[in-house]
């Protein structure tokens, strides 16, 4: 019997994963209105420790109210290096401080700092500079994408299944997958910001790369205290070689379990 039952798990998987890649496929580009235009990522690499992080958390904010409704992707990681200084930000993973290395090295940089803002792995700059910001997502919003993404988000089991199809992916490239809380705050008792309490927004709470292909199925563990109707997910593919994002999507995340 439990042989039996654990097949019929597996089995009904299958078939459900099977279907979101098929829909997928039956999709062409004029279901998706920001096909054929410029998207932006921004990703804001910032602390609960750092007296300078508070204005470009406002400022990404900011964007995110100016730019509703537009193919702008926010991402917030807050790195842990400040953490000896006093206060832990809870935010914080060793992970996201990995990730802004790799930008360091992408883009020849000598040093990492916060607040510090990248805008399609290809513009860095510092977090709360607002108009060279607004300059570098300008740019990117009129550029033509040279690649798509289009992807759909179940949950099931404790799991996030994600069926994506890509379009000019090319080599070297890899499906990125951020599990993103929309709002937080925090009472900082201790260290430079201590007294105050600050605001968050789009705060990357799990990101997984995985080999980009034509398309596929693929899933994340759901950190814990996960909730669809408070957190979002974005996709984007991004170059293993240079660290540039080539398409970005939000898919809508369907609850089934």
């Amino acid at each position: 019997m439990k042989t039996n039952i654990i097949t019929s798990l597996f089995l009904t998987l299958g078939i459900s994963l099977s279907a979101m890649a098929s829909d997928l496929n039956s999709k062409t580009t004029t279901d998706n209105p920001d096909a054929n235009k410029g998207f932006a990522v921004i990703e804001l690499f910032t602390s609960e420790g750092c007296s300078s992080c508070p204005p470009a958390d406002k400022l990404l904010a900011k964007i995110q109210e100016e730019n509703a409704g537009k193919p702008v992707y926010l991402l917030a990681f807050h790195v842990d290096y400040w953490n000896h200084q006093g206060w832990r930000d809870v935010f914080s993973d060793k992970e996201y401080t990995k990730r802004q290395y790799q930008y360091a090295n992408w883009l020849n940089l000598e040093t990492v700092y916060t607040p510090q803002a990248v805008v399609n792995g290809r513009h860095e700059l510092i977090g709360s500079q607002e108009e060279t910001l607004k300059r570098a997502l300008n740019i990117e919003l009129n550029a033509t994408p040279t690649a798509q993404l289009n992807a759909e988000a179940q949950i099931e089991a404790g799991k996030l299944k994600l069926a994506y199809q890509t379009t000019n992916a090319g080599r070297g490239t890899v499906l990125q997958v951020a599990l993103v809380q929309k709002v937080a705050h925090t009472m900082v008792k201790r260290g430079e910001n201590a007294g105050r309490l600050l605001p968050h927004v789009q705060i990357v709470r799990r990101i997984q790369s995985f080999p980009a292909a034509a398309s596929g199925n693929v899933s994340v563990n759901l950190p814990e205290g996960f909730n669809p109707n408070e957190w979002e997910v974005i996709t984007f593919l991004q170059s293993t070689q240079n660290g540039a994002i080539i398409a970005a999507n939000r898919p809508d995340i369907d609850r089934r379990l």
